[in-house]
């Protein structure tokens, strides 16, 4: 019999739901029906103002209620089934059972939770961590909660991410991502941020992820610029004010709660942001380039590495040091119109630290990161796809810092000048960017 009038409509409606319920009861999920959360026109699909209203004030760290955790983000995870990703950060010592709520329109899920502690913390309290929600009807997850029961009585008190990467794209947005992992400490090294975003744009990045904590005034001002052109999202990242992060990534020589600013927890969260954005995402800090050596651009790069090693996701990309107090003699790059710009002048560091095999090698990373399920700094930690570490004469990372090797005398060190290859175009597009963000008047440079 086909429904004629509204009411029949909605009887058909109920009836439907009630055999939904109880398919889903006898499979042991529990199910709540609530009303729309918040008043939600459409929880499955809201607008970009409605689901900032949902989630707060674009909130990166929320803690999760009557615990001593914190929910950071959500994904699906299509590489795994009906599975919920919420990056987290775990107190190691307090884990107690957790549970998912997840919600499309007017329907809750409960599910448990299954936490997994990510095995480098160093030691400290806190670590970066994975809750997994696994949901049924996850297609229409629209958001997620995590909680200490799964008995809800009120929905509408509780904290829910949205839920990204609903979609599986084939195709990506960008080719190359930078996922730089935080700045904080009023950071103000205005001149090498600039270089390195310029010599990155002309490797063939498009889109460069910077997670904040704190900056210096100067360097606000060079944030703004690039976030104007385009290709840099900056995620706020007020770590500071949940726990006391510490400066370093060993416990026992650096105090605090959580590594390195929380490290490790921007590191994965970068990936699971741009898995579904980017072809590649690379993974380092500010002060360095991973560079090619024997190729224009990242894009060729990749284009000789990926077809050899066909079943690789993880490229590791060994670090050679450029010790900042170490200076090209001729003077040649000491240009008087960056005389009073704050920071390092690459260019003038072209002597690197020789190869040892006595120390650790700090390397950094080129993944695919739909191949990567977890990561640490200088490795990963779970990989669907095997790993490769690219020869230093093909790619390397150059990284102007202080010395690691003390004691060296310059006829001891290597002399590199590769970043020189891009002097022209890499000094004509910094006194660009340094002008347009107010450092520069057009009378000091010389394009």
């Amino acid at each position: 019999m086909v429904p004629r009038t509204t009411g029949q409509w909605l009887k058909m409606k109920t009836d439907i739901l009630k055999v939904i319920l109880l398919v889903l009861m006898l499979m042991g999920i529990t199910v709540i029906l609530v009303p729309k959360l918040r008043a939600q026109p459409d929880m499955c699909s809201p607008s970009e103002k409605e689901e900032t209203r949902i989630t707060g004030d674009e909130k990166s760290i929320t803690p999760i209620k009557h615990t001593k955790h914190f929910m950071v983000s959500a994904f699906i995870d299509h590489r795994f089934k009906n599975t919920i990703r919420v990056i987290s950060i775990m107190k190691r010592d307090s884990l107690q059972p957790l549970y998912c709520i997840c919600c499309t329109d007017n329907i809750c899920q409960t599910a448990e939770a299954e936490v997994q502690i990510h095995s480098d913390h160093f030691g400290f309290a806190f670590g970066a961590s994975d809750v997994l929600c696994k949901v049924e009807d996850i297609q229409n997850a629209a958001h997620v909660a995590v909680s200490t029961t799964a008995n809800i009585s009120d929905v509408h008190n509780m904290d829910f991410l949205p839920i990204k990467n609903r979609v599986e794209h084939e195709t990506f947005r960008f080719n190359f991502t930078v996922c730089v992992s935080s700045l904080f400490g009023a950071y103000n090294n205005v001149l090498q941020f600039a270089q390195t975003m310029e010599m990155y744009k002309l490797l063939g990045v498009q889109h460069v992820v910077i997670y904040n904590t704190s900056c210096g005034p100067d360097l606000e001002k060079l944030l703004q610029h690039y976030r104007r052109e385009g290709i840099l999202e900056v995620v706020p990242w007020p770590i500071d004010q949940f726990l006391t992060p510490s400066t370093g990534w060993d416990s026992k020589r650096h105090s605090g709660e959580l590594q390195y600013y929380g490290q490790l927890v921007t590191l994965n969260e970068c990936i699971y942001r741009n898995m579904y954005q980017s072809r590649y995402v690379l993974l380092n800090d500010m002060d360095e380039i991973i560079m090619p050596k024997k190729h224009a651009n990242l894009s060729l790069l990749m284009e000789t590495l990926q077809p050899k090693h066909r079943n690789v996701g993880v490229f590791i990309i060994e670090n050679q040091i450029f010790p900042k107090t170490v200076f090209e003699e001729t003077g040649l790059f000491k240009r008087p119109e960056w005389k009073n710009i704050p920071g390092v002048n690459i260019l003038e560091h072209i002597y690197k630290e020789p190869d040892t095999t006595k120390m650790f090698n700090p390397a950094k990373m080129i993944v695919d990161p739909r191949s990567v399920v977890q990561t640490s700094v200088h490795h990963p930690l779970q990989t669907l796809e095997d790993i490769y570490r690219v020869p230093v004469n093909v790619c390397y990372v150059v990284h102007v810092r202080v010395a690691r090797l003390r004691g060296l005398t310059k006829d001891q060190l290597l002399v590199d000048k590769r970043v020189w290859d891009f002097e022209k175009e890499l000094v004509t597009k910094v006194n660009q960017a340094l002008k347009s963000s107010g450092f520069l008047n057009v009378s000091d440079c010389n394009f």
